[in-house]
């Protein structure tokens, strides 16, 4: 766990942080989908964050950067994981050479974007022939079904197949995965007649019931299970796409 700083905005999730848990917990599911892809590789997290998912690559990747525009943020994570290389920079102008890397990961950051274009077409340029990006985001049919984004942070969610078709400007689309809840959470959803999310957000977090802070004390990243069916049901769509081969 990471002695972090950082405060809570809603914008970027942090570990240690209680009534954080279970969205910690499933941006972790999909930070160990991309370690398991990503092994021995020089890896770059674009929009990396806290830093806590950069830690988590670094661990078995060849090498790993994590990078934030956010100048505290990187600060931020250089103290929390130390040996941990972060750059402070834009996603959408990264100042690294061509073909630098053999898999871009960027989890939770396509959202945030005014300009996705740019850093689709940055990350194309500093990933060698044939190398991976992994992206993930919230899946706008469950994350803001009544239209424009819940989020304040967010600039644009992406359906299924419209993130597809972003991706294809650059990439060769490999796997569309979505993220759901595994069997306990969805007993819990059962039990409330209520979406495990829609539970968190009703109320603040000091009007949980004490049910509620157990459940979300207990969630862990293998509550989460990733599946290629279902995707307009998912909560999170994760997509592996691959540069063309020279």
């Amino acid at each position: 766990m990471s002695d972090h700083t950082l405060p809570l905005t809603g914008e970027r999730t942090v570990p240690g942080v209680a009534i954080e848990n279970y969205w910690f917990a499933r941006h972790v599911a999909a930070y160990r989908f991309a370690v398991g892809r990503c092994h021995g590789l020089r890896v770059l997290d674009a929009g990396c964050g806290e830093g806590y998912g950069t830690a988590m690559l670094a661990a078995t990747a060849g090498t790993a950067l994590g990078v934030d525009r956010d100048g505290a943020v990187v600060a931020d994570a250089r103290r929390a994981y130390p040996g941990v290389e972060f750059a402070e920079a834009d996603v959408g102008r990264l100042p690294l050479p061509d073909a630098t890397f053999d898999a871009v990961v960027s989890l939770q950051v396509v959202e945030h974007l005014p300009d996705v274009g740019s850093f689709l077409a940055e990350a194309a340029r500093v990933l060698r022939p044939g190398g991976e990006l992994l992206c993930a985001t919230p899946n706008r049919l469950t994350f803001s079904p009544g239209g424009g984004p819940v989020n304040p942070f967010h600039v644009r969610e992406y359906a299924p197949a419209e993130l597809a078709g972003l991706l294809r400007a650059h990439f060769r689309v490999k796997a569309l995965l979505g993220v759901h809840h595994g069997p306990r959470l969805r007993a819990v959803e059962r039990t409330a007649a209520r979406p495990f999310a829609e539970l968190l957000t009703q109320h603040p977090p000091d009007e949980w019931p004490r049910w509620l802070r157990a459940a979300v004390a207990r969630v862990r990243p293998t509550d989460f299970v990733l599946r290629a069916d279902r995707l307009d049901e998912s909560l999170d769509l994760l997509a592996v796409a691959a540069t063309p081969r020279a």
